[in-house]
């Protein structure tokens, strides 16, 4: 939602201030400046893009325009789910979570909690980390060199789509040149026209120039730096998870485990130690 503002405010600015300069914008018009610039643009992501990164790069650029970053409420919630995972696993041992992890959505514990099954990165990364613990395959040490594995392969993945909407955005200038010197050679070939029309081509011409700078650095660069700040944001809710899970491992006592995933939130999302020791004792009090 936000982005869609931006980019409206990107316009206004941009043409309003052309008006008010007496500028007329029939000239801006120019479609064949767009298929030029957009197709070439598009053609050189096609060749770059490998195997499953194509519909990465799709999802990215979807994800811009959207708004997924885990918020103060979302958070409150997830510490409030491992909270009464880890009082489950201390009381009734690590085996008795196998009916849950098996199938999350019909699990009691898990259904109170739906911003967290929305997310189903954060299922999955959960549900893996958790069997690790119910089959007893992994020490503590070792579930935390297992789940930061996790974390950097998943980040580099999604650096990848990330990488080459970026360095299409860099390529944007130089085809919007393209697009300008093609309408220079168009212009050269009608040299006995009149002075307006060919005024009007050499203007058409810059156009495409113009349009490859904006749609840059007002529209693809802003997109690639609004992904990458989400998949940034997005990854502290799984780093919560480990941990949170690591602390528990080691012996930690819940409402001490949960202080350890509760800082690994950032500072603007972060619920405050008051707010989630009194979250915490509500779920205590629910399931005894």
């Amino acid at each position: 939602m936000f982005s869609l503002i931006g980019l409206f405010v990107v316009a206004v600015a941009v043409l309003g201030g052309f008006a008010m300069a007496g500028g007329r914008m029939q000239v801006l018009m120019q479609p064949n400046e767009l298929v030029v610039i957009g197709g070439a643009c598009l053609g050189t992501l096609i060749i770059s893009a490998v195997g499953n990164v194509r519909g990465q790069l799709l999802r990215t650029v979807l994800k811009a325009f959207g708004s997924g970053v885990p918020g103060r409420q979302e958070y409150l919630d997830l510490l409030k789910l491992l909270y009464e995972l880890f009082t489950f696993m201390r009381r009734n041992g690590a085996v008795a979570l196998d009916e849950h992890i098996a199938d999350v959505r019909k699990s009691p514990i898990f259904r109170k909690y739906t911003s967290f099954l929305r997310n189903e990165r954060a299922v999955e990364f959960l549900v893996d980390a958790f069997k690790q613990v119910v089959n007893g395959t992994a020490s503590a040490e070792e579930l935390e060199v297992m789940l930061e594995q996790e974390l950097e392969t998943h980040h580099e993945e999604h650096a990848i789509p990330i990488g080459l909407l970026k360095t299409a955005g860099d390529a944007l200038p130089g085809l919007g040149i393209v697009a300008a010197v093609l309408g220079i050679v168009t212009t050269m070939g009608k040299l006995d026209a009149t002075p307006e029309e060919i005024g009007h081509n050499v203007a058409a011409a810059l156009v495409g120039t113009f349009l490859g700078i904006l749609l840059s650095y007002g529209l693809v660069q802003p997109l690639a730096t609004n992904a990458e700040l989400q998949e940034a944001i997005g990854s502290r809710y799984l780093r919560c998870i480990k941990e949170g899970l690591v602390a528990s491992l080691r012996g930690a006592a819940p409402i001490v485990a949960i202080e350890f995933a509760r800082k690994a939130i950032f500072a603007a999302d972060r619920p405050s130690s008051t707010e989630t020791e009194r979250a915490c004792k509500a779920v205590k009090a629910a399931t005894t």
